[in-house]
């Protein structure tokens, strides 16, 4: 919409077409469509709809690390995801430092690889931690020993499974982490020019705080491309059914076993009378015969009962229920 006109700036502009001052013949649309730039070496391949789903993938997966990784890390773990952005490959390979780290993610069915970029700080943060430090990181950077990487191996084949469950709205993809690469200049998954989605994670890991960026080739996701949308995400999300899930948490409760104890009654003896018991020897309780029993589910007492037998076996038939514990 056009900016509004004050009335003195429509008296001003009638004034003007009536003195001549002004040419109607300028004002009107000469039918021109206009021309929009369009860069071939950077194609728009990621619309902002694309990127806005990632983002929404990468939350729920951000959320399951910050679940899982402190089980193995014994500290909290904060995620959230930073930003989205479509870039070609080569900017995100110079913008890379040295030493880095780089997990190499086969994304099967879809062909191709993603790779996983996780800052040297948190790189240096894990291993630390694993081996019993408090998780801090080298004052100066240098290259990840064998070992060291056997150890952040560990954690990224742990960040790789968990991103089964995210995707699963857009495709079910078995991921698996092939190698990791400590140079950028042996992780060329694909060509310079080829466009990339990134997508910016930030990690705080106790005090140790970092990022971890994702780089997902157009080239793996274009089978999928259509179904990264937002209309297509929460169509497919399933509705949570209240009422199976209690039916289901019933029979699974339904089958689990609980100990029933009876308390036939209760004796105090000496230790010595207990030590020189002999078989065929009486203890004598505190309830009669006539007397009802308590049942104990747990230790919990539930019911009155009277002592019976039922074949062979010994028995209780209950009498009441006992309603508050």
């Amino acid at each position: 919409m056009g900016d509004v006109l004050s009335q003195n700036e429509i008296d001003n502009l009638l004034a003007a077409i009536s003195s001549g001052e002004l040419d109607t013949d300028e004002l009107k649309d000469t039918g021109e469509k206009q021309i929009k730039n369009y860069d071939f070496a950077r194609p728009s391949k990621f619309s902002k709809e694309h990127l806005r789903t990632l983002e929404i993938i990468f939350e729920h997966y951000g959320r399951l690390l910050s679940t899982n990784l402190p089980a193995y890390f014994r500290k909290n773990v904060q995620i959230e995801v930073v930003n989205s952005e479509a870039v070609t490959y080569s900017e995100f390979s110079n913008a890379l430092s040295n030493p880095v780290l780089l997990g190499i993610v086969n994304f099967a069915p879809l062909e191709g690889n993603i790779i996983i970029e996780l800052a040297d700080n948190l790189g240096y943060a894990i291993v630390d931690r694993m081996l019993g430090g408090n998780g801090l990181p080298l004052e100066r950077s240098r290259d990840f020993s064998e070992i060291e990487l056997i150890i952040i191996e560990r954690i990224m084949n742990i960040c790789t499974n968990l991103l089964r469950d995210p995707w699963q709205n857009v495709i079910n993809i078995e991921p698996r982490l092939e190698r990791i690469e400590t140079n950028s200049q042996f992780a060329q998954i694909i060509s310079p020019s080829e466009m990339t989605s990134i997508v910016t994670m930030n990690i705080k890991i106790g005090n140790v705080e970092g990022l971890m960026n994702i780089c997902l080739p157009y080239d793996c996701l274009e089978p999928v491309i259509d179904k990264l949308n937002t209309k297509y995400w929460f169509s497919t999300m399933k509705v949570k059914d209240d009422k199976s899930y209690e039916e289901v948490i019933e029979v699974a409760i339904s089958k689990a076993k609980i100990p029933i104890r009876v308390i036939l009654g209760k004796s105090s003896i000496s230790v010595n009378d207990f030590l020189n018991l002999q078989l065929g020897d009486i203890i004598r309780l505190n309830t009669k015969v006539e007397d009802e029993l308590d049942i104990f589910v747990g230790n919990i007492k539930k019911f009155s009962a009277l002592p019976g037998a039922s074949g062979e076996n010994y028995a209780a038939r209950i009498t009441s229920i006992i309603k508050e514990e």
